[in-house]
């Protein structure tokens, strides 16, 4: 019972992990003028047709999905792949001065490109010495050639969520979570059918606990606004987020347990444990390297931490965790314009006005409008930026102009945002355009590939994609319907934080239709 309570809640956390958008040369902690009208926070029920164990809604086909290689021979010449490491341990540490401090993570990944004149080239990816001593990827940056990281028959994804380093297993339990598990071990089907049974068995309580727990949330941001003029939203959604995720799949609430309010500030810590060695704080380079980027922190750093979260897991998950007894498992920075959030409000609240003012699955399901807002949400910043594999044996991956042949061993690495900004296959890819996926545009879900897999495939035990990763969309819907049903528009600068932007809210305008 202990080591499945140990297991599900790592995987479901770093599964959800959003990484933090890099900054540009001179790190500053002064927060950024950017203007902010609605950015959904990243967590899914399905609302498609999934295998048995998830979520019955309305049917909507999806197809198996297999990679975006030429379905015929092309005549697209073969290239070698571009680029180099450089020398030994120095060529990995300039690399890393580079992507957190010298150019920051965008302009390092262009800049390449650019020079290389390929979307496909080799590089180091941090953080290399002395944590990862096999820092050499090959980089692919293009919608046609970065599927191939999807394709399990030709890459391993064993212990590389994190890239070129897998943090301490001391961090927990001692236990390989799901996310650094490949299809091919006997336990990614035991652990995935696990969350596909809590996603299934918590169905009925997810509308009803995300109106309760998010209509408290505003109406204290209300009143605090009200008060003070602005307020921080990162504190309260973040309880928020938590509060509603274990009443909806545990039936708890944390306020009643020993954990309290503790777990935003536990959880964000036990990440930062994990994931510093890629991570920037906006500390000048000769502070940060030394303390986040040359050694990995101890892990006992995170004991207490770690056991706090565990025990307030396996007390909350006992028919979870009864369950995984049977299975054998016991050991947005740019958002729409004012325009948009008028025809946001607008849909909505048509909607369930006719919906005789209840929110469902099915009335969800008639929101066009919001369905492409959160999709556009999710292809220009994937909440997982960065995707690795390893190849398996030899084989040739395509970018819209060359061929590459890749060897037995090699690492492949993806960074998302330019895969999903991909020129050839979206129009204004940089621009944020509310009403891209709708009508013929749905066609364009299959390039919107945030989750290990494109949006138009789903979950199963063969696969890496996420087990929530409709429940994220799902809940993304749910965040915007929520929003625009209580306020017409709203207003926020954002920020920059550890694990991610900073959101303060500025505005709030309460809506003209209740």
């Amino acid at each position: 019972m202990a080591a499945s309570s140990l297991q599900v809640f790592p995987s479901l956390q770093l599964q959800s992990l959003q990484f933090p958008s890099q900054r540009s040369s001179k790190p500053s902690l002064a927060p950024s003028t950017r203007r902010l009208n609605v950015r959904p926070i990243i967590a899914s029920l399905p609302d498609r047709s999934v295998p048995e164990r998830s979520v019955p809604t309305p049917a909507r086909v999806t197809a198996t999905f297999t990679p975006e290689v030429a379905s015929e021979p092309t005549n697209l010449p073969i290239r070698e792949i571009p680029g180099h490491y450089g020398l030994p341990f120095f060529g990995p540490i300039f690399d890393r001065l580079c992507y957190f401090y010298i150019q920051g993570r965008d302009k390092f990944f262009k800049s390449r490109m650019e020079k290389y004149k390929s979307t496909v080239y080799k590089v180091n990816m941090p953080p290399g010495p002395f944590i990862s001593f096999h820092p050499h990827v090959v980089v692919l940056l293009d919608g046609k050639s970065f599927p191939v990281l999807f394709d399990v028959s030709k890459v391993e994804k064993k212990n590389l969520f994190t890239g070129t380093y897998m943090p301490s297993t001391k961090l927990t339990g001692g236990y390989r979570v799901l996310s650094y598990v490949d299809p091919s071990e006997p336990n990614h089907a035991k652990l995935k059918e696990l969350l596909f049974y809590l996603l299934k068995s918590s169905r009925d309580r997810v509308i009803p606990e995300f109106h309760s727990t998010f209509t408290a949330m505003f109406e204290t941001l209300e009143s605090d606004l009200a008060k003070k003029g602005k307020v921080s939203y990162n504190d309260p959604n973040d309880q928020a987020s938590f509060n509603f995720l274990a009443r909806a799949f545990y039936q708890t609430n944390p306020a009643d347990t020993k954990l309290g309010t503790q777990a935003p500030t536990l959880i964000a810590l036990w990440v930062l444990l994990q994931l510093h060695p890629i991570l920037t704080l906006g500390l000048w380079a000769i502070i940060e390297e030394p303390l986040l980027h040359t050694f990995p922190l101890p892990p006992i750093l995170g004991y207490g931490i770690y056991k706090k979260l565990h025990n307030f897991f396996k007390e909350s998950a006992s028919s979870v965790l009864d369950e995984a007894e049977k299975m054998a498992l016991s050991n947005i920075s740019r958002n729409p314009e004012p325009n948009c959030q008028n025809k946001l409000a607008f849909e909505i609240n048509s909607v369930i006005k006719a919906n005789g003012g209840k929110v469902t699955m099915a009335a969800i399901e008639k929101m066009p409008l919001m369905k492409s807002v959160v999709y556009e949400t999710l292809r220009i910043e994937p909440p997982v930026p960065l995707q690795y594999g390893k190849a398996k044996s030899d084989f040739t991956i395509e970018s819209h102009d060359a061929k590459f042949e890749v060897k037995k061993g090699q690492m492949l690495f993806g960074y998302q945002p330019f895969a999903t900004k991909d020129p050839k296959i979206f129009d204004r890819p940089e621009e944020f355009v509310p009403e891209r996926f709708m009508g013929d545009g749905e066609k364009l879900l299959k390039h919107v590939m945030w989750s290990n897999g494109p949006e138009t495939e789903s979950p199963t035990v063969d696969n890496k994609q996420c087990a929530g990763k409709d429940f994220i969309v799902f809940i993304s819907r749910l965040f915007v319907v929520e929003l625009f049903r209580r306020y017409d528009s709203l207003e926020a600068t954002i920020g920059t934080s550890a694990l991610g932007n900073s959101v303060t809210l500025t505005s709030l305008k309460r809506s003209s239709y209740q």
